[in-house]
This record gives C-alpha cells, structure tokens and sequence, in this order.
C-alpha cells in the first residue's frame, strides 16, 4: 500500500481547502442511518444510531464472494474531526467493527472464525466539489488481512436549492490486496434528494456499483 501513498497525500492536503446527505458514519444526535452497497464481488448493509455528533453504533453485515466469506459485526464509528469553514466542511474518521466471519467450511475451521476491521476516512466538499478518501483492513482470524483504500473526486454539474434534486459526478479509484489491477477507476453518477442519496457506477473492468443512503 505504500507505492500508492500518494492517494492520501493529495487528499490529506485537500482536505484542509455545506453538510449534504453524505454517506457518512456518523449522523446527528439521534439519527439513524442506512446504507446499502452491491457491486460484482460485493454486498454490505450498514445501520447505525448516532447517540451525539461525535459516534456511531450499528450493525454490518459484509458478503465477499471474491474472498468467499461473510462478515457480520458490530461497527463502532467515531468523527475524530470537523473543520467547518463559511462555505465548505472537512471531516476526519475512524470506523472499526468485530464480530464473526463465516464461510461454507472450505477455509476457515469450522465454518467460522473471529474478524474484526479498522480504518479511517476523510471527506472535502463545498456545492460544487468533492474529495474523499478512505483505507481499512480486514482481519478473518490468523489469516492473512485484507486491505483497501478508495481515493474519489467528484464536481456538481449545477447548483440546486435547497429541496431540489442534486447531481455529482464523481471519479473512484480503488485498490485491494488482490491479484488483479493494481488500481480500478469506477465512474459513478450521484442523485440525492432529501433523506436519500442513491450512486450508480462502472468501473474499468466492467464492475457495476449501486449504493443507496437512506438517513432519517
């Protein structure tokens, strides 16, 4: 993961350059929040219950068909960091879960082990540009972690009101700890309306991504 430090370089700098319904971990004291992501060799469902603006607390469920296993898990978020600025907000964050990992008993003993994940994520934006990035690993018990990070910018064809429907358009870039490409761009368009935010995209090797926020 080092030779691609730069990935976080770039956006650690940006990040210090108005809240939309973002995918955020963290929401407003006594939110809930619900996110859903599928693409080719991926399921997840995250829920969550923000007690302050400052964490989160929920459950995860991640399916990987890629890796053969499926991680459900207790997921602990917290926002380490805010810079509000008059026209833009930055913010800095740690997510982590543990739970237990299970397959159909080809690779773990007894079909299931420990697993736990950690990472971080960061996120700039005004009304008309967006940065993100994030990085995490999988721990499936002894075996070996499984590790990802994921750099986006994305820029709003138009500004909207408030109430009205927004649109982004917005570059990903990924990397895991796999045998394939070292790095996969995936293009995703970006809707939000009020409570709900909803990406579609396709990446380079032909990958569909869907992802639906619901925050209420």
């Amino acid at each position: 993961m080092l030779r691609y430090t730069w990935l976080f370089i770039s956006l650690f700098i940006s990040l210090f350059m108005s809240d939309l319904a973002n995918a955020r971990p963290v929401s407003y004291p006594g939110g809930w929040t619900s996110m859903a992501h599928y693409s080719t060799n991926l399921w997840s469902w995250h829920g969550h219950y923000s007690p302050t603006a400052r964490n989160s607390i929920g459950y995860k469920v991640v399916t990987d068909s890629e890796y053969d296993y499926t991680l459900q898990s207790v997921a602990y978020n917290v926002l380490l960091k805010r810079w509000n600025r008059p026209a833009s907000q930055a913010n800095l964050y740690i997510k982590s879960g543990i739970g237990v990992a299970t397959d159909d008993g080809r690779t773990f003993r007894g079909g299931s082990t420990n697993a736990g994940y950690s990472g971080f994520s960061m996120d700039w934006e005004d009304r008309r540009y967006f940065t993100s990035y994030e990085s995490s690993v999988t721990q499936l018990g002894g075996y070996d972690a499984i590790s990802h990070q994921s750099a986006r910018v994305g820029i709003a064809p138009y500004i909207g009101d408030y109430g009205d429907l927004h649109t982004w358009i917005m570059l990903q870039v990924d990397q895991h700890s796999t045998d394939g490409p070292d790095l996969v761009p995936t293009v995703l368009i970006r809707l939000f309306k009020g409570i709900n935010l909803v990406e579609f995209g396709l990446s380079s090797v032909g990958d569909v991504t869907l992802n639906w926020i619901y925050r209420y």
